[in-house]
């Protein structure tokens, strides 16, 4: 495991003002992260411990899927902004841009454990996010006795990464535009001020009480309230499908993915594809490269995965152990994985 030294010269990374470089190679650069601005937070936050180097279950997933992954320039500034700050990162694009993978970048890179994922849906109440409490199934369950609350309440993704203590984790708060109208609001105050009060175990009165996370531990809720010792990275990703209040914008740092160009879309191939490199037809992809390509000039969208997708399919594995497909088969596979994901073909 690499250990981030400032004092190293030789350290490309101990240069740079970035913690997280996008490179993907894990290492302890949160312990140098400087104290967030003296606005941001009441109370004293916790000294960073860095997590043990084994890694913990479901981190080699995260490295799997993030290692190919291709960070921009745009991505690590404002990465880093939001690091720096201890605010959310909004990320802003169409589907298939990358969003919900570059939040997996950042967690194994700067050890952030496995990604805490928070799909949300119309429905969705920042209440369910920070913790759920079954209140039917503990009545149910106590008709001779009065089973205790804790039993029956779990942390949710943001409640599991508002108790962390001693290193941050990381959140994907997803496709936050499906919510309903109160929620960016009702989010704010969460984030703005760190803490949640549940009130379920603030009537209990006790010093602490052990309640379930969201990866099913056995944590401790001090005083029935969750104070976050270490801001989590938030990242939050729209499809653009809606505006969010000004304050809500204010408070987070923006940026906007763009579909690749053809150069960007030829170097993604060629990075989550590496394995199949000795098969790989770059004329054949060249040739789908160019019809994504003319598929976004028409405003006809198609996403980075789908092109992925047509290449793995028709491509990669055409060759590999004997398997090959008709020129009609490709051409087949092709059209269906590369349908417009609006205007015509849908």
């Amino acid at each position: 495991m690499n250990t981030f030294d400032p004092r190293n010269s030789e350290d490309q990374v101990a240069r740079d003002w970035k913690i997280f470089t996008g490179r993907g190679e894990a290492h302890d650069g949160l312990a140098s992260l400087p104290a967030p601005p003296p606005w941001r937070f009441a109370y004293e936050q916790a000294k960073l411990t860095p997590p043990p180097t084994v890694e913990a279950e479901g981190e080699d997933a995260e490295r799997r899927r993030a290692m190919p992954f291709i960070v921009s320039d745009a991505m690590k500034i404002a990465v880093n902004a939001a690091l720096y700050l201890r605010r959310p990162l909004l990320l802003t694009g169409k589907p298939g841009t990358g969003k919900s993978t570059l939040v997996a970048k950042v967690a194994h890179e700067l050890r952030m454990g496995s990604v805490l994922r928070w799909p949300i849906n119309s429905r969705s109440t920042v209440r369910n996010g920070i913790y759920e409490y079954d209140a039917v199934g503990r009545l149910q369950a106590g008709r001779n006795i009065e089973p205790p609350v804790q039993d029956y309440l779990k942390l949710g993704p943001l409640g599991t990464a508002l108790l962390a203590s001693d290193w941050p984790r990381a959140v994907l708060i997803d496709e936050i535009d499906k919510s309903d109208l109160d929620f960016a609001n009702d989010l704010l105050n969460v984030i703005e001020e760190g803490e949640f009060e549940i009130p379920e175990l603030r009537r209990l009165a006790l010093p602490s009480v052990k309640v379930q996370d969201f990866e099913g531990n056995l944590v401790s809720v001090e005083g029935g309230r969750l104070k976050c010792r270490q801001f989590p990275f938030v990242v939050m990703t729209s499809n653009a499908e809606r505006e969010f209040p000004a304050p809500f914008l204010r408070r987070c740092v923006r940026l906007k993915i763009d579909p690749p160009d053809t150069e960007q879309l030829l170097a993604i191939v060629r990075s989550h594809l590496e394995e199949y490199e000795d098969v790989l037809n770059f004329d054949e992809i060249g040739r789908l490269v160019a019809l994504f390509d003319s598929e976004q000039k028409e405003n006809q969208d198609v996403g980075t995965d789908q092109v992925l997708n047509a290449v793995f399919l028709s491509v990669a594995m055409k060759d590999v152990e004997g398997r090959t497909f008709s020129k009609e088969e490709l051409n087949t596979v092709r059209q269906q994985l590369m349908q417009p994901l609006s205007g015509q073909g849908t």
